[in-house]
């Protein structure tokens, strides 16, 4: 049996996780998981744009740490990826990210509903109050399928992000998410399972189960992610994350090289309501 490929895994230049790449990679190992992939957050154009992410200058010691996780674990494939934001307007620089290296994928994420409201900061979660979250969820549906539309990306990020704190959306915005995962399929965009949620107030993986049952039934592709800040969290909930992609209709994940994707056979397994840390 091979496990799903954990293509979501920060670095500590992002400033909010720990451990270098070839922790993570030993983690992996440990676990069976045969192949890993690094996404920390990308640089923004504006160094200053805000503080959990990389510098520009730093993106080639981010490239230069995954190559020295590949050499000191050769039984783990490691893939080299961005998390990008999208904004509207920044196109254009991610066209340059993505000429800059040999990336195997990019993730596109929405973080920012407006240009200084990023709606998963915890030190921002104030901003909720007094607001319509069906309008903030809106906002961040319309950006978050002008990314899967931009053919810049081969995967989305944590795709009810807002819902991070407890915001979940609203049922009158299901014609969005159609019209979302409609966007995707025609983009070849796939989406992720990222176990993360469970680790947050949410206490949910992203994406809903009825959300992805509807990514499924649209003909999304998918893959998983651990979204990791620490070598501890790789892998974190796979069996779950499996069981949970199998009852929404999958039997396969994808896997990335020089951003071609190719399906892999998801492992079936027994049905289990306990909750695993780590994989089974």
């Amino acid at each position: 049996m091979e496990w799903p490929a954990d293509y979501h895994m920060h670095t500590p230049l992002c400033r909010h996780a720990r451990g270098e790449p070839v922790e993570y990679a030993l983690r992996a190992r440990a676990l069976g998981l045969r192949e890993i992939g690094f996404a920390d957050h990308a640089p923004m154009p504006q160094d200053d744009f805000d503080d959990w992410r990389m510098r520009a200058s730093e993106l080639e010691a981010y490239v230069a740490a995954v190559e020295a996780a590949r050499r000191a674990v050769p039984e783990v494939k490691i893939r080299l990826g961005l998390e990008v934001d999208y904004l509207p307007g920044l196109e254009g620089w991610i066209r340059e990210l993505a000429g800059r290296h040999a990336w195997d994928f990019l993730i596109g994420s929405v973080h920012y509903v407006t240009e200084d409201w990023a709606i998963d900061h915890p030190g921002q979660v104030r901003r909720w109050e007094g607001v319509d979250p069906a309008s903030v969820w809106q906002a961040y549906l319309e950006r978050l399928e002008a990314a899967a539309g931009s053919g810049l990306f081969d995967i989305l990020g944590h795709v009810d992000l807002p819902k991070k704190f407890g915001h979940r959306p609203p049922a009158e915005l299901a014609p969005l998410w159609r019209r979302l995962f409609e966007v995707a399929r025609r983009a070849g965009c796939a989406i992720e399972i990222n176990t993360a949620g469970l680790r947050k107030p949410c206490g949910e993986m992203y994406p809903a189960p009825a959300l992805l049952r509807m990514a499924f039934e649209a003909g999304v592709g998918l893959t998983f992610g651990s979204d990791a800040h620490a070598p501890e969290e790789v892998g974190s909930d796979w069996a779950e994350a499996v069981r949970l992609a199998r009852a929404a209709g999958y039997r396969e994940t994808l896997r990335w090289e020089g951003r071609r994707k190719v399906g892999v056979e998801l492992p079936e397994l027994p049905a289990c309501p306990v909750r695993s840390q780590v994989v089974e």
